[in-house]
């Protein structure tokens, strides 16, 4: 039995999904983006009668860093994906309508197509590092700032 896929649209505060079930029905749903919020996901996945999930969401930002993680950890597949590549999808199927609902919809028929690679989780080094380096940038931009304002 083929996975069923899930579209997820994240946003700082809310997360959009759109479940693309092995039998074709499309249902879109709305959670926090919290950890109860990732909690709900998963029970509502479950009341659908979907134990297990090809999750995708492109990688923009942290917003859904911890999602996928926890998606991941519950043994999902999840797959990271380019928002220019889901942007041409969308073209493709001339969507025009750009809300959270829709996009969701998107990114759930551009897994379904196209069977992005499969995401895992960086070591906790690496994720240590990135958030260095985040934070090295940031400082970087509020010093050119303050260069410009000096002069």
């Amino acid at each position: 039995m083929d996975k069923a896929i899930l579209g997820i649209d994240v946003g700082k505060s809310k997360i959009h999904v759109c479940l693309l079930a092995p039998n074709g029905k499309s249902k879109p749903k709305a959670f926090s983006n919290t950890t109860q919020g990732h909690q709900d996901l998963l029970s509502w996945l479950k009341r659908q009668g979907i134990i297990e999930v090809h999750a995708c969401m492109e990688a923009t930002g942290s917003y859904g860093n911890a999602l996928a993680r926890f998606l991941y950890e519950q043994g999902n597949t999840i797959s990271l994906v380019n928002p220019s590549r889901v942007k041409g999808f969308a073209v493709s199927e001339m969507t025009r309508t750009k809300t959270d609902k829709v996009d969701a919809g998107v990114i759930a028929r551009f897994c379904a197509a196209l069977h992005p690679p499969a995401w895992s989780p960086p070591t906790a080094e690496v994720e240590q590092l990135q958030a260095l380096m985040r934070r090295l940038e940031a400082l970087n931009q509020i010093g050119n700032r303050r260069k410009i304002a000096w002069k």
